[in-house]
């Protein structure tokens, strides 16, 4: 189906894993489209409640890749990159969760993809950062527009002016992953993670990543309508009804999309 991903799906979990290993999983222009390509599949997929995507071999993704890269004159570079924050942005928008797997180095648009998934589980042998200034240029697939938002305008600037490479452990302190584990643990616990969600209303997370996601930016009134409106839709779903009546009947809930 791709020639740079694998892509698995069992019981709603679907994995996509980068597999260029050869490289490190370095993110090229077919990558980049492959990438695109999966997740407009998933996001029409109803069979798919949730997703993974990981790295092959030692590497979750080691970045762009640079050989790609190292002759591309000015339009050619802003296309490659417009390429990546397209791929990037329809990662971060796909309806279902997506749960990043850190198995390796997430550098530069490893760490960019890292951040275009929803929640980030790392290996205790991930590595993060943003090198790109040591390569002439600056992030070009969203590392500048949504690490701030993930540990504040200072430490971004920190991260990304410094070209510092950053331990699982700093990586969780400051609050650029959610979760450290094992690394011979790290996908039975994001399949863990998964199925807790997955045994939830798949409406409501739909609804509930939509409502973080649309309210993070704006201000405290226009994000409470906007609160209102999208819970309003889930009190027009056969699972709010199915979710309150087990609640009371103290039964766990048959959700009808589940």
């Amino acid at each position: 189906m791709y020639n740079t991903l694998k892509y698995e799906l069992n019981d709603g979990l679907a994995v996509v894993t980068v597999n260029r290993p050869e490289s490190l999983n370095a993110l090229n222009t077919e990558v980049l489209q492959e990438l695109y390509a999966c997740f407009d599949a998933i996001d029409k997929d109803e069979a798919v409640k949730a997703v993974i995507v990981t790295g092959e071999g030692r590497s979750f993704v080691a970045g762009a890749d640079i050989s790609e890269m190292v002759n591309l004159g000015q339009a050619e570079g802003a296309a490659m990159m417009a390429q990546g924050h397209k791929t990037m942005t329809r990662i971060e928008s796909c309806s279902k969760p997506v749960i990043a797997a850190v198995n390796g180095f997430a550098l530069g648009g490893g760490c960019e993809l890292a951040m275009a998934c929803d929640i980030r589980v790392a290996s205790e042998k991930a590595i993060f950062g943003q090198p790109e200034v040591g390569l002439g240029i600056i992030p070009g697939f969203g590392g500048t527009v949504r690490m701030p938002k993930l540990v504040g305008k200072g430490m971004a600037k920190y991260v990304i002016m410094t070209n510092d490479k950053l331990k699982a452990d700093e990586a969780y302190r400051i609050g650029l992953v959610e979760k450290i584990v094992a690394h011979d643990d790290l996908m039975e616990e994001a399949k863990r993670i998964a199925g807790m969600i997955m045994a939830q209303g798949p409406f409501a997370i739909s609804q509930a990543k939509k409502a973080i996601d649309g309210e993070f930016d704006i201000e405290l009134p226009a994000a409470s309508d906007m609160e209102v409106q999208f819970i309003g839709e889930c009190f027009a779903t056969e699972d709010q009804t199915e979710g309150m009546k087990a609640f009371l009947e103290k039964r766990p809930a048959e959700f009808k999309n589940k």
